[in-house]
This record gives structure tokens, sequence and C-alpha cells, in this order.
């Protein structure tokens, strides 16, 4: 296995459902392709954080290196058919956990502007909304649960270029948050984390609501996929509509 020094040569092997997953690691430099060729690649792999997106052929070496490089690091791995599922679950055992993932349709058309501002303007009393600047940027990295909002980043000047993001904060203290987990060319994906304290309280919703207004502001589409039920239905409350179901897996150590 090889990283890919032309990544675009893969391309072919994420068309389809995968493919905005693929450019965001093609265009925006926060991800790594690789594959079993460097000119003429027939399996590859495209990893973004602890996110990864399997391509081409099934192949078991492919899998093996992609083991023995993350080692014990968490990664959810999404397979495009059955025959590389199957792969992983042999490669992997144990290890792999079956999960089951949503993806939600892509039109921006989806989106009412004024239940989105609605959503905004419902935050509670004692809570404050901010957009993520480099005060929060530091502090968000500071905190586990919160990290993942602008972990890809490694500056904030790098954020402050490509991401977007807002928080709620309590008495001063980041409580949830909404951002770019990463960026592609025309659009982000949506992170959002709230603090295990103060959830189903709205924040959430209220953080995603002005990062989806801002994004429509910008002309680029705030992607959305989404890893549990409770994901699904916050996006559905905001607009989105769900496209299908998909096995993923959570490979752990």
């Amino acid at each position: 296995m090889e990283t890919l020094r032309n990544p675009g040569l893969a391309k072919p092997l994420f068309a389809g459902k995968n493919s905005h997953f693929f450019d965001a690691c093609l265009y925006s430099g926060m991800g790594s392709v690789f594959a079993d060729n460097q000119s003429r690649p027939y399996s590859a792999i495209a990893i973004l954080g602890d996110y990864a997106v399997l391509g081409g052929q099934p192949s078991e070496a492919l899998l093996a290196d992609i083991s023995a490089m993350r080692s014990d690091a968490y990664l959810i791995l999404v397979g495009p058919d059955h025959r590389w599922n199957e792969l992983i679950e042999t490669a992997y055992g144990n290890r792999a956990k079956a999960i089951t993932r949503y993806a939600l349709k892509k039109s921006e058309h989806s989106f009412n502007t004024a239940t989105l501002q609605h959503c905004v303007d419902s935050l509670k009393p004692g809570f404050a909304l901010q957009p993520i600047k480099e005060e929060l940027y530091h502090r968000c990295l500071s905190e586990s649960w919160s990290k993942d909002l602008v972990a890809l980043y490694p500056t904030y000047d790098r954020y402050a270029e490509h991401g977007l993001g807002f928080c709620v904060l309590k008495d001063g203290n980041i409580v949830s948050g909404a951002s770019s987990y990463y960026f592609y060319e025309k659009g982000i994906e949506i992170e959002v984390d709230t603090h295990p304290e103060y959830r189903k309280q709205g924040l959430a919703t209220a953080c995603c609501a002005s990062l989806i207004l801002s994004c429509l502001q910008r002309s680029l589409f705030p992607s959305w996929d989404a890893h549990t039920t409770t994901s699904l239905h916050l996006a559905q409350k905001l607009g989105y509509h769900f496209a299908y179901a998909y096995r993923a897996y959570e490979i752990g150590s």
C-alpha cells in the first residue's frame, strides 16, 4: 500500500455515493488516499480524520496494511458493497463492530430559512451563541468532547480560512458546538457535539441552524451524514431529508 502521489487517479473508484468525501480528501489537503498501485490503482482507501471509505476491488492486503498503519486507533470504515463488508469482517474479526449510519439528501432547496432562524432565536436565556474565532478554536481543542469540532485544522489560521462553526456558551463555558468537520470545494461536512450534561436542551439545534444559515449565505452546502438516529432526527428537524441507511464498521482495539 502506498500514499498516492496523484490521488486523482483513484477518483473513479469513489464515484457515486462517496464522491464528495473523496473530493474533500483530494482538494482540501485534510485527508490521504492510499492504493495498491501508483499509476493504475485497482483498490484504494480514502482517510480523513477517523472516517475512511474503501473503493475499487476488495483487497485483503489493503485492509491488512491499514490495520498495521492505524494500530489501535479508532476508525469508522465504510465499504461500498457487501464484498468489501465481508472482507472487513474477516480481516478485523471482533475488532469490527457493524453499525448503521444514515445519509441525508444533498439539496439546498430543502431548507426553510425562517425555520432555521426560529431555531437560532429559540435558544434559552442564559445561553449565548458565538462564532468560533481564535479563542474558541483553542478552547474546543482543550476538551475531549469538543475537540472534533476543529481537530482536523492544524492551526487557527487554517480554520479561519476554510472552517466555519458556532458554539453555545453557558457562564463562559462551551457547552455545545457545530462546525465544519472537513471542507470540500463547494461545501462542508457538519460535526455537532454537546457536553453530556447539557444535552436535550435545544443547544445543538441552535448551533446547527446558525451554521446552516451561514453556509447558505456563502453558497456552501452543509452536508450531513448521521452517525445515530438522534443525529438523523435533528437533521430532519432542520430541513434535511433521509436518503438511505448504510452499513459501516467501528474499528477498535
